[in-house]
């Protein structure tokens, strides 16, 4: 809309109702003393990393000692059940997570049972029973390693996927457990509803094998070093490995992974650490290889200013960057709104660079999470242009056999049943010399609840189906 300013001269005038308005907000630490077990918490213990460690929430009796009578028991009693009938993660929370759940809430002027309920990271770090879908919970081609990434191992631990990018699992635990993780076969303790696959290497052993593997692989130039999560490996180690990487003249990129930046920025603002990313960081400087952190982060109620404070002291110690890689998830941040808030919160209050968002892999019990491609999609068109081009986040698909993939790249979409088809354009170690690989098509499902009636009806009659054959079989 062109106005004539009062000297004259053609301006504009800016269009109110856009359909996301930008308004800074400041970030903000939760007060974690609103809850009866940290009323005498003093800052220095919070910012202390080995008292959010010794503090973690493991199981429901140290959350009541946290919470107590301020959330119901019909909350305990949904959260009990997904532990023993759905979950396929093991409860660990530090209390830097915990505390961003409902973090507005004072007790005892809202009930924190139905904040707790509705609040986007309790979806994901604290499942219950009731979040999950019940007729579709799993979806009939999920599997526990959907990307199948241990049987592209070509060293325990080290996924060899992609043609020049390789990923090194140091370790099979984290800080803190979400429930949707894409590795849930591997990582953390094992749940009733699932026997976790276990590293049988010893560590040491297991990285000089990886690292003997890169020596002789030139065509490797890219390591993400992950798990797990690299925070739960001591410092030293880590630096250590991350040194020998760098005496690889072949490996110009270097990623480590890590959702502890916003579950304990604690970790990542200790002195040791910090001087220790400064040493690592100056010698990549040096050689021309680029040293970044990638972490995970879902929702902006998880950008704290502990977070901000964290990624501003690695980048000050010299990383290249500090980039998000965060989950698209129903009821988390599946909405326009949901992302930008994140990203502005990210990028103009942390100095973190909106990188990926991935849609929820197919794993077991996971269909409450996962959103269908149709909306990925929808997202992906609905945040452009609020954000500059490079903080813009992708929106991708991550297609088994295949690899990510932007959700506008699909070959082909049948949206009454829920199938995208994708096509690669490399081979993986699983391809061998299969020459028609690079010709095939390569599904990918949407959730089924998702799915219009008629479609609905077509998964309902083949799983009976299957089921009937099954039953004829025995």
């Amino acid at each position: 809309m062109t106005t004539l300013s009062e000297s004259g001269q053609a301006g504009f005038t800016a269009v109110a109702d856009q359909p996301y308005s930008y308004v800074r907000s400041e970030l903000s630490e939760p007060d974690w003393r609103r809850y009866p077990g940290w009323a005498a918490v003093t800052e220095s213990d919070w910012r202390d990393p080995q008292w959010q460690r010794a503090h973690s929430i493991k199981n429901i009796g140290q959350l009541r000692a946290v919470v107590g009578e301020l959330l119901d028991e019909r909350f305990y009693a949904d959260l009990a059940d997904d532990q023993q009938q759905q979950a396929t993660m093991s409860m660990l929370l530090p209390p830097q997570m915990l505390n961003t759940i409902a973090p507005h809430v004072i007790p005892g002027r809202r009930s924190l049972t139905e904040a707790f309920y509705a609040d986007p990271i309790r979806r994901y770090m604290l499942p219950v029973l009731s979040d999950r879908e019940p007729t579709w919970g799993s979806h009939p081609y999920a599997e526990r390693d959907s990307l199948h990434e241990s049987d592209m191992w070509v060293v325990e631990g080290l996924t060899h996927r992609y043609p020049t990018k390789v990923l090194a699992e140091m370790l099979s635990t984290c800080p803190q457990y979400c429930g949707h993780c894409t590795r849930m076969d591997l990582i953390g303790n094992s749940t009733p509803t699932v026997s976790k696959s276990k590293l049988t290497l010893r560590p040491a052993d297991r990285q000089d094998r990886i690292l003997d593997y890169l020596r002789s692989t030139p065509t490797v130039r890219d390591v993400v070093v992950s798990g797990g999560d690299v925070a739960n490996v001591p410092w030293p180690r880590l630096e250590s490995f991350v040194m020998q990487l760098l005496d690889i003249d072949t490996i110009r990129d270097i990623r480590l992974a890590t959702k502890a930046l916003a579950a304990l920025p604690q970790h990542w603002l200790q002195s040791n650490v910090v001087e220790g990313v400064n040493r690592v960081s100056h010698i990549a400087a040096a050689r021309g290889v680029n040293l970044a952190l990638h972490t995970h982060i879902n929702h902006v109620q998880s950008v704290t200013p502990l977070v901000a404070e964290a990624a501003r002291a690695l980048l000050g110690a010299g990383l290249r960057d500090v980039r998000n890689q965060g989950v698209l998830m129903r009821g988390v941040n599946a909405t326009a709104d949901d992302l930008l808030d994140l990203c502005f919160a990210l990028q103009g209050e942390a100095n973190i660079l909106p990188y990926y968002f991935y849609m929820c892999d197919m794993i077991p019990n996971s269909e409450h999470w996962r959103t269908p491609l149709w909306q990925a999609q929808q997202l992906q068109l609905s945040i452009m242009g609020y954000l500059p081009g490079f903080a813009t986040p992708r929106i991708v698909c991550d297609v088994p056999f295949v690899g990510k993939r932007w959700v506008h790249q699909v070959a082909r979409y049948d949206r009454n049943l829920g199938i995208s088809y994708w096509n690669k354009n490399y081979r993986t170690v699983l391809d061998g010399a299969d020459s028609d690989v690079l010709n095939r098509v390569y599904p990918f499902y949407d959730p089924i609840d998702s799915l219009p009636a008629s479609g609905q009806a077509w998964w309902r009659e083949a799983r009976d189906c299957a089921s009937d054959t099954e039953a004829s079989a025995g």
